[in-house]
């Protein structure tokens, strides 16, 4: 057999073998990887996290897919601690392989985590991470989707001093995004007149607030703002009416804004304020949609989190077919350049991936429905102030 017959025949027995490897590369899925908190003190809203991805995984794969190719999503739980995260990132770059990568639930474990997916320079869309102290590290591979920590309560604070209250007292969990927030929060205070009487913090999984309650009934402020968890709002909450503690407004960070608040505490919970990132009736593109699917999916309504998670996933979907490219660098240019409206609201990031588009709104618990009571441009009713004290309710 001649030279040239063998290789034409080497060459053709190649692409008989390669061309369905070639098929199946093209069509497995694109692995998607990420860590949340299912577990611990932030799986209320981790586990919304979780439905999020879930539910854009199931519509990016009922239709076109990413670059004609289906994705999975690899979710591990990271118990709601920091150093688990990092172990978590590390494996589903390292074991896993996966493509891409999303982020976790709480800025402490954003911040933990976003150091191994820069060290393998994976661009991560961070849905749940907010302390603007990320941004400032020079990282280039985190992109912000959520208001940052310092603005969550922007809107208690304008609505006192629009009501001519005048004393102020902040207790938060001492991590990192309660710190952050706090530290917004103090900032926002003193521009508005209003005087900070008492800043404490507390350690994370503390369950008995009874002495800080005591301090905060001998400071006697006029609102009183908890930068917390879930667990921990509603524990406030009930030792509040216990202790008969009685402001003119009390607002939390997360926790206040979630279904299940009204839920653990019934008529307790009335004219609490919560901050939130999204609410089910905004009027972003796809937002009422997104919230009757997500309803029929899981039998209950949509958290924030849940929006944040599901808008990222879509986001970075979207990027995908539109560069059509996994690069990394490709991706963060995209990004770094887009100005949009998402199911989720407003993104546009600067050039450190640090969000300057969305806005937060704050909803109060009034008759056993969370109303939207600002920005005053997208709120459905009005504040029920002052907050009644406790014996006359």
């Amino acid at each position: 057999m001649s030279p040239l017959r063998l290789v034409t025949l080497l060459t053709g027995l190649l692409l008989t073998f390669a061309a369905p490897l070639l098929a199946a590369a093209q069509n497995a899925p694109i692995r998607i990887g990420a860590s949340l908190s299912l577990t611990g003190t932030y799986a209320k809203p981790g586990v919304y996290g979780r439905e999020g991805y879930a539910f854009c995984q199931k519509q990016i794969n009922e239709g076109a897919g990413v670059m004609g190719r289906p994705i999975e999503m690899v979710v591990y739980d990271d118990r709601s601690d920091p150093q688990t995260g990092v172990r978590l990132y590390e494996k589903l770059i390292t074991e896993d392989r996966v493509e891409l990568v999303l982020g976790p639930y709480s800025s402490a474990i954003t911040e933990a985590v976003a150091n191994v997916t820069e060290k393998y320079k994976k661009l991560m869309l961070a849905p749940l991470g907010a302390a603007g102290s990320i941004w400032e590290r020079g990282r280039r591979y985190v992109i912000m989707m959520v208001s940052p920590a310092e603005v969550y309560l922007e809107a208690l604070i304008d609505l006192a001093a629009r009501n001519g209250l005048k004393t102020i007292a902040l207790i938060y969990e001492d991590t990192l995004f309660p710190k952050t927030t706090v530290k917004g929060a103090i900032a926002l205070a003193r521009k508005r007149g209003l005087d900070v009487v008492l800043q404490e913090a507390y350690p994370k999984a503390q369950t008995d607030f009874a002495a800080l309650l005591t301090k905060i009934k001998a400071a006697q402020p006029d609102v009183l703002a908890a930068a917390t968890y879930f667990d921990d709002v509603v524990a406030i909450t009930r030792q509040m009416r216990e202790l008969d503690v009685n402001v003119k407004m009390f607002g939390s960070t997360v926790g206040g804004d979630l279904p299940e608040f009204h839920k653990a505490l019934g008529r307790t919970a009335e004219y609490v304020y919560g901050a939130s990132q999204w609410e089910p009736g905004l009027t972003y593109p796809g937002a009422r949609e997104f919230a009757a699917a997500y309803v029929a999916e899981f039998g209950r309504p949509p958290s924030y989190h849940a929006a944040a998670a599901y808008a990222a996933c879509m986001l970075m979907a979207d990027t995908i077919n539109r560069i059509q490219s996994l690069d990394t660098e490709r991706l963060r240019e995209y990004l770094l350049r887009l100005a949009t409206t998402t199911v989720f609201g407003g993104f546009d990031v600067d050039e450190r991936g640090y969000q300057i588009g969305h806005r937060m709104v704050t909803i109060q618990w009034q008759e056993g429905r969370q109303v939207i009571v600002w920005p005053d441009e997208i709120a459905v009713g009005k504040p029920r102030f002052p907050t009644p004290p406790w014996g006359m309710r």
